[in-house]
Formats: structure tokens, sequence, C-alpha cells
């Protein structure tokens, strides 16, 4: 890593929990290859504690990512967002410019990255209904996917799969029957003793998974998944895609080095 000094320019990544995120091992060694003045850190943020903190990031113009659960959030505390972030009233990287700071979702291309070596085949099935969901609909959108939507709250799937047929996507609630792709985008996975994100029975015949969520040698229930057959990878694809793309809006003008930051999230994973 570059050595910090009083010019260094700060980043952050903002969420509750954080202690999981890769975000600052793939970007500092994206800073220190590129021999750039700045360094990148994780921030635990409370719900609480998130309209003073984008205020205060707003006010000294620092840039940054949003993780768990606060995507929604930081969409509707700030006052700018690209037609993507506003559309799917999510964001997940924010930059100041002109005083206020400009919130964006490069998530969605994250997961259309992860997705194309998977060869995802339709329908997908999808567990969860927050900021993550909603990339992942804006990805089936571009892909032309069906979707069905599983969570824990009926009215919460029931909610997403209204909002899902407002962005052109052809989703409903799951009901069972065949899936051909099946993707997590709920917090399942960040410890060793969570439950996997589906039954396996849900899962017969389904041919491909992709987890946001990313562990050492794979999530466990990627693991099963590709034990049963499945082409499946975990967030690990996803988290540098999306943060390649964060992170030349951080440094306009500069190509993020995707195999360096692909190579410190292996190395901080082991792999």
């Amino acid at each position: 890593m570059n050595r910090i000094s009083a010019t260094s320019r700060p980043l952050v990544v903002i969420g509750d929990p954080i202690e999981h995120s890769l975000s600052p091992s793939m970007y500092n060694a994206a800073i220190a290859a590129l021999g750039i003045d700045a360094v990148y850190i994780a921030v635990r943020t409370d719900s609480s504690a998130l309209p003073h903190l984008i205020r205060g990031l707003e006010a000294v113009g620092i840039a940054g990512n949003v993780t768990i659960p606060h995507k929604m959030a930081v969409a509707r505390l700030l006052i700018r967002l690209t037609p993507l972030a506003k559309e799917l009233d999510a964001v997940n990287t924010f930059w100041p410019d002109g005083g206020r700071l400009v919130g964006d979702n490069t998530d969605v291309q994250g997961v259309v990255d992860a997705l194309n070596p998977l060869r995802p085949e339709s329908p997908w099935l999808l567990s969860g209904t927050g900021g993550g969901a909603r990339a992942v609909a804006a990805a089936a959108r571009e892909l032309g996917a069906r979707l069905l939507v599983r969570s824990r709250e009926r009215d919460r799937a029931v909610s997403f799969a209204a909002w899902a047929r407002d962005l052109a996507v052809e989703c409903q609630v799951d009901k069972g029957g065949p899936v051909g792709t099946a993707i997590n985008a709920t917090p399942l996975g960040l410890r060793a003793s969570d439950p996997h994100p589906f039954p396996s029975e849900r899962l017969q015949g389904c041919r491909a998974a992709l987890d946001l969520v990313y562990g050492a040698g794979q999530t466990g229930w990627i693991r099963e998944c590709r034990r049963q057959g499945m082409r499946a990878t975990d967030g690990r694809t996803m988290l540098v895609a999306q943060g390649a793309r964060s992170f030349e809006r951080f440094f306009p003008g500069t190509a993020a080095p995707r195999e360096i930051m692909l190579a410190a999230v292996d190395r901080a994973l082991g792999r």
C-alpha cells in the first residue's frame, strides 16, 4: 500500500455489518498499483447514523461505496442520482460533484458480468428484495430473463414483483416450477452457520447459481450447488466488476486494474 499522508484522498465503504467487506483490500491494491495518493477504508454505520454520515461525506467531498443494508436508504438521502440509480432507487457508488454527492448503481453490470460466464438460463429464481435484488431485476431486463422472487415475508415478495414489472421485467412471486438459474441477494452466507438461501429440493434441474455473498473457498451454498453439477460462483466476480466501474467514477480517465483487483480479493479469501 502507498504511504498514507495528509494529502491522501480518503474513500469509504459504508454498511452494517462491514467486517466482511473486501472492498478495502480490492481498492487499496488498485490504488497502490497505479501509484495514486489515496486510501480506502470501511466504516460501519447503523441506520440512525446514516443520514448524518452522508451529510458529512457530502460536506467534505468524500467518495465511496454502499453495501448492505443501506443501498436503498442512501438513494433516498442523495439529491443527485444517475438515471439508473433513480430508476432502481438503490445506490452502491457515490462521488462529489459541484458540492453534492452523485449516486450511481454499478451493481447491475456487476451482476451481468458475473452471470455471463455461467450461461444463465431463464427463469431466474431470486431470493431477496433489497438493493442487491433490484440490481438483479435490472440485469434480468437487460438479459431478457423471466424472474421468480422469494422472501421470508410474502408481502415483500409481492411488492418487489410489482415493482419489477413496472421496470418492464416479467416477474412473479415464486410458486414452484422449473428454474434455470438461482441467485441469492440476501445476506445469508456471511456467517458459516447461516442456512442456505433456497431449499435444495427447490433447485432440482437448476443449471446455474450466483451468490452475491462471497466467502473463502466459495460460500457453502455455492459449494453445494457445484456438487449438484451446477455452473456456480460466489460474489467475488460481481464485487470486482462493480468495483472496477466504481473505481473509474472515483478516478475519471483511469482504467481500473481488474486483474490486480481480482487477485487481491482471491488473496484475501485464500481463493
